[in-house]
């Protein structure tokens, strides 16, 4: 006989409740602290990284912010590079240091980064591909010099996702996704992970209870969900990365495509060593007019995200980066003919046609 009141469900359910009835026990209280279907969520990021614990977030700078809140304190030293997500930049940058904590800030590539960790650093913050340039950093290097001197390594690994890239195993302390982008893949939902080492995501975990940076348990549900499929995307997005950014070498019209996968790229070698595939970000810079070329555009779609099912274009110096100076923007090579362009999971032929056919020569 059955005993059971309920089936077992096959997809994890939704616990779509703020509490829970005490006594319980004494972990699920309150759910902005721990919530059946986040949690569910959390074991997916920590079986991918192959890390010791997790951590979920409202969103990918809530992974941020709430990671460089619990591990920094006034007076203590963060690196970071230019080449990273301009909100991350800000925060370390300005934010922090209002609260007296320092920071460096190097000059895109990894040997920026390893000149200027200091003895007194504490953290350094990196992005494995960076956003939007695709430096690819080599967190093996970074991560030797950064334990030399007892410093923690923080990787955002947003753009390659755990399919391309194991932070992690190449020794980094912490990793971070926006999994708003390639892990749920679907431009519907805002959310953010962290996975590492247990002593580390313990300080993280109480901050985040603490900050409310929590995600729901929707949001929760349609990231898993997503999940499900990402080494299947990531395989085909990889593939018609690829194929777009050799095609677009092409192209009279643009004078520069940026694709870690290129030969020319400057860091190939780390890239080829490192991942498994170069992800779904390609990068090329115009020759004609920028906003002729996006309006004449018929497939792809202008926005300021990235990580999709559908291709999706934007231009980082008026969307992404537009809160750096223009002096910063022109260290990073980007002006308003700098296009970053997220691959999806199309025929890549209807995308290369698209841009073709869209460039006023």
């Amino acid at each position: 006989m059955n005993n059971k009141i309920y089936a077992d469900p096959l997809t994890f359910p939704i616990y779509q409740t703020s509490s829970y009835i005490i006594p319980g026990g004494e972990k699920y209280r309150y759910s902005r602290e721990y919530n059946p279907t986040v949690e569910n969520l959390g074991n997916e990021i920590k079986k991918l990284e192959e890390a010791e614990d997790y951590n979920v977030f409202s969103s990918g700078m809530g992974s941020i912010t709430t990671t460089l809140l619990s591990l920094s304190k006034p007076g203590d030293r963060i690196l970071t590079h230019l080449d990273t997500f301009a909100r991350s930049y800000h925060f370390i940058k300005d934010f922090l240091g209002q609260w007296g904590i320092k920071s460096d800030i190097a000059e895109p590539g990894t040997d920026n980064i390893l000149k200027n960790i200091k003895k007194d650093t504490k953290i350094v913050f990196i992005e494995s591909i960076s956003n939007p340039v695709l430096r690819v950093n080599d967190i093996a290097a970074i991560s030797e010099k950064c334990h030399e001197i007892g410093a923690i390594l923080v990787v955002d690994s947003t753009v390659p996702t755990p399919y391309n890239i194991k932070s992690l195993k190449l020794g980094a302390d912490i990793v971070l996704h926006s999994a708003s982008k390639f892990i749920s893949g679907h431009n519907n939902v805002i959310a953010g992970l962290a996975a590492g080492r247990n002593d580390l995501m313990e300080k993280i975990d109480a901050m985040r209870r603490t900050l409310g940076t929590s995600l729901d348990p929707n949001s929760a549900f349609l990231v898993e969900n997503g999940m499900k499929t990402l080494a299947l995307r990531m395989e085909k997005i990889n593939s018609n990365a690829m194929s777009i950014a050799e095609k677009l070498r092409d192209n009279k019209c643009i004078s520069e495509v940026i694709y870690p996968g290129l030969p020319e790229h400057p860091d190939y070698e780390t890239a080829k060593r490192a991942m498994r595939g170069y992800s779904g970000i390609v990068c090329f810079k115009l020759k004609s007019n920028p906003e002729k070329f996006i309006d004449n555009l018929k497939k792809i779609v202008p926005a300021n995200t990235m990580g999709g099912t559908n291709t999706i274009i934007s231009t980082p110096a008026s969307m992404s980066h537009r809160s750096l100076s223009d002096g910063e923007l022109k260290i990073l090579g980007v002006d308003s003919k700098f296009m970053r362009l997220s691959v999806g999971i199309e025929d890549p032929e209807e995308i290369i046609d698209d841009i073709n056919s869209a460039i006023v020569q």
